[in-house]
């Protein structure tokens, strides 16, 4: 919100006459109340002699290429001055403003007599960019009639001593979009009584009949206010001191209608906008669009509207988009003459809903965006009706004619006098949280406990603990004292918090790089992984406003986001990928029960935290782990190794053992992995997750390499191992046996080792499998497995007697379960 200096200080001296300040010290106040400032831009500083001049005569030169004048121009002095100028937009009997030789205008750029165009220019004839208060460089500053007397110092007519100050308005604080809303700060910051200048003046009288205007209840407006004035002056020229906080305020003058209209806007926060009442028809309707109607606006773009858009319409269709432009049939131009002016309040979210359809923003719609004041939109027609009659002549013909929706009434607020002293841990003086409540416009009763109404210009104040913030941001936010909260003694990290780590950092250690995928899921990629109907990954959670429509799902997999992470990398030209990640996935549940708004006031009971708890899906910790291209590295050492199942099945087996818990490995056909190549990862007979190669026809799908594995598993699943105490490292040496068996070709090999380690014994530390063999040696249809033992005692040196008992009653056991037999 830009506004100049000068303007707030009016504001401010309607409560004190003699208030004054600079403009670092209106910054400091602004942020005093919590506002930042943006820029502090005074006006540029120009010497010299700049001057008031009236155009006596214009002498059109028309032997050059483009159009030039030679204009005589009266600045006070003995004679007129001759100069050339280039603008159109101004004709003979005009103020403008006179640079003389010698001025030094912003640039810096130095007037000076000179020969242009066969003349003599003696001086130059001012646009507001080149006096440094306005970008507009299409024509010259022209003044209203009457302004000054030629000769006078333009600096003091123009009051080019100010300065623009931009505040930044955040979106929760609507009415500060006006000089009445931050003013209303500022004079609170400064301690100086506020006269709210939407007090000011009253209604114009009228004796014509109002015009209809109705408002449709689906259009969700609240109030539709119209009156007609007539025999204006649509070509009358807005005086300089509007002119000049407009253009400080960035907007550009255009007409003394418009310009009324857009600094009432600025005032007071209430958009405004006017029609040429002869173009309209009929009732004015606020109501919703129909499906295929049209709308050209007054930026000439012919607009398709949706039925979500909220339009003013006529008995001809729609006049204008609610809350953000007006329509380019009705627009005001130089040959109207009688005005109808609408000031209204429209729905916050249809308005935003309909700016961004268009791709059309406006300062209008950025005011509605985040609410207008309801009880200001008759005071603010009020005064722009005032305007209007003083500037551009005219008569108000018609009374205000109204359309209001029916609202519920405002409830108060209960709020204690101290808790704004308990919660900012200070003690204010009695009586200061309902001076500062009635300081931002709230009516406040009681004593001990006070019963507050905010004010129709704050909605944002809905709770205690806005009351709370508003008080302590009054008082000064730079006085609360910062406590460092002490921290509890505690146990440090959960054993579930312990482990989630250890599972990342083994990972990390072991070569794969953490990524962090998108928690939604992208459209359709069950049926690229030809998932069956009945399967539980397609039990999503849809979200209601997702942040991608093409992805309204909450992931049941951590697969579909590595994925497209690993085919993001080998897009930018990684080839060799280990890749992991942690996260939550989300199962719908079958009796998921949806929890009505809590009561605030109090902590909630253990059976509103249950109803909670059972409202919340199933969001088990997964981890995932994807590796294609090369696990080993090529070198002077050989050509690399491509990564392929086993290094899958290792993959489980480390965050098996980060987790701190043993896996067995099963043969699977669990999609999208490869059905030979998968393994069903179990522990304690529970399958907890899938590791292997993916699916061919699945990688040809999503546009992967040919060969790819991966590896998924429930940590939640996991059961977490306390091993307190910690175990005891046996001082003694360790005897290594080999053994080699014979099985049936059809027997898993974890199935044989699973059986030795149960036969060894207490004594056995440690089981590998080293050797697969087949051939004539062990016959058609059965396999050699070799495997290293390791025997260690925590009490003594073992003997290789008992190492080799040990290893017998392993293979003896491993013949009664699974058939093996010592090769």
């Amino acid at each position: 919100m830009r506004a100049p200096q000068s303007w707030y200080t009016e504001v401010l001296r309607q409560g004190d006459p003699e208030w004054s300040a600079t403009a670092d010290e209106i910054d400091q106040a602004f942020v005093r109340v919590g506002f930042e400032i943006e820029d502090i831009d005074p006006f540029p500083a120009i010497s010299g002699p700049l001057v008031i001049g009236r155009v006596e005569t214009i002498e059109e030169l028309t032997e050059f290429k483009k159009p030039i004048r030679f204009c005589t121009v009266a600045v006070g002095e003995d004679e007129p001055r001759g100069i050339v100028c280039g603008a159109r937009n101004f004709a003979e009997g005009d103020l403008i403003v006179a640079a003389l030789p010698g001025v030094v205008l912003p640039g810096p750029f130095e007037i000076a007599s000179r020969k242009t165009y066969g003349r003599i220019s003696d001086g130059m004839i001012c646009s507001v960019a080149e006096l440094g208060i306005g970008q507009d460089h299409s024509g010259i500053l022209v003044l209203a009639p009457g302004t000054a007397e030629p000769g006078a110092d333009a600096r003091e007519v123009l009051g080019l001593d100010d300065t623009a100050i931009d505040v930044n308005v955040t979106p929760d604080r609507g009415y500060a979009f006006s000089v009445r809303g931050l003013g209303r700060e500022l004079a609170g910051s400064f301690d100086v009584p506020f006269v709210d200048p939407a007090l000011a003046g009253t209604a114009p009288d009228a004796t014509g009949d109002a015009w209809p205007v109705a408002i449709d209840d689906d259009s969700s407006a609240t109030r539709y206010t119209a009156r007609i004035i007539s025999g204006v002056n649509a070509t009358a020229v807005s005086p300089w001191w509007m002119q000049k906080r407009l253009m400080a305020a960035g907007i550009r003058p255009i007409s003394a209608i418009v310009d009324i209209t857009n600094y009432v806007m600025i005032e007071l926060g209430q958009p405004l906008h006017a029609f040429d009442a002869d173009k309209l028809t009929g009732t004015i309707t606020v109501r919703s669009a129909q499906a295929g109607e049209k709308l050209s606006t007054l930026d000439d773009v012919d607009r398709v509207l949706d039925p979500e858009d909220v339009v003013i319409a006529d008995d001809s269709g729609p006049v204008a988009l609610a809350g953000v432009m007006g329509g380019a049939a009705t627009e005001v131009g130089a040959a109207t003459t009688t005005v109808l002016l609408e000031s209204a309040t429209f729905d916050p979210v249809r308005v935003f809903r309909t700016g961004k359809r268009h791709k059309l923003t406006s300062e209008a719609s950025k005011r509605f965006e985040r609410t207008v004041d309801p009880e200001v939109t008759a005071v603010a027609s009020d005064r722009a009706a005032q305007l209007i009659v003083a500037i551009a002549g005219g008569t108000v013909t018609s009374p205000l004619s109204e359309a209001r929706a029916d609202a519920p009434a405002p409830a108060a607020i209960s709020i204690a006098a101290d808790e704004p002293d308990r919660t900012a841990g200070l003690t204010y003086p009695a009586g200061t949280t309902a001076a500062r409540l009635r300081e931002v416009g709230c009516q406040v009763e009681g004593d001990d406990t006070l019963q507050v109404l905010p004010p129709s210009w704050r909605p944002d104040l809905r709770m205690r603990a806005d009351l709370v913030e508003e008080v302590l941001r009054l008082e000064g936010l730079e006085d609360i004292p910062a406590v460092v909260p002490r921290a509890p003694a505690g146990t440090g990290l959960t054993a579930a918090q312990r482990r989630r780590r250890a599972v990342g950092r083994t990972l990390a250690l072991d070569g794969f790089v953490e990524v962090l995928p998108y928690p939604f899921m992208p459209a359709g990629v069950f049926d690229v992984w030809d998932l069956p109907d009945d399967d539980d990954r397609r039990r999503t959670v849809t979200v209601l406003n997702p942040l991608e429509s093409e992805r309204p799902e909450l992931n049941t997999t951590l697969l579909p986001g590595l994925l497209e992470m690993t085919a993001r990398n080998i897009a930018r030209g990684q080839r060799d990928l280990s890749l992991y990640t942690i996260g939550q996935v989300v199962f719908a549940g079958d009796n998921v029960a949806p929890v009505g708004a809590l009561d605030v006031s109090r902590r909630p009971d253990d059976s509103d935290i249950a109803a909670l708890d059972a409202s919340l899906p199933h969001q088990p910790l997964h981890v995932a782990v994807a590796l294609t291209g090369l696990r080993d590295p090529a070198g002077p050492w050989g050509p690399g190794r491509s990564a392929d199942h086993v290094d899958a099945f290792e993959a489980a087996r480390t965050i098996a053992r980060a987790a701190g818990v043993e896996v067995e490995l099963s043969a699977a056909d669990h999609r999208p992995w490869h059905p030979g190549r998968c393994a069903a990862i179990g522990v304690d007979g529970v399958t907890v997750g899938y590791a292997g190669e993916l699916h061919p026809a699945v990688l040809e799908r999503a546009g992967l390499p040919k060969r790819m594995c991966a590896v998924e598993i429930d940590l939640d699943a996991v059961p977490i191992i306390e091993r307190l105490p910690a175990p005891r490292v046996s001082p003694f040496p360790a005897v290594l046996q080999d053994v080699a068996v014979v099985v049936d070709d059809a027997v898993p090999a974890a199935e044989v080792r699973a059986a030795l380690r149960a036969g060894a014994g207490e004594l056995l530390e440690a089981i590998d499998l080293f050797d697969v063999f087949t051939g004539e040696q062990v016959g058609a249809g059965s396999k050699s497995l070799t495997f290293a033992l390791r025997f260690r005692a925590p009490d003594r040196t073992l003997t290789e007697e008992e190492a080799n008992e040990a290893k017998l009653a392993a293979v003896a056991h491993a013949g009664a379960q699974v058939g093996a037999h010592l090769r």
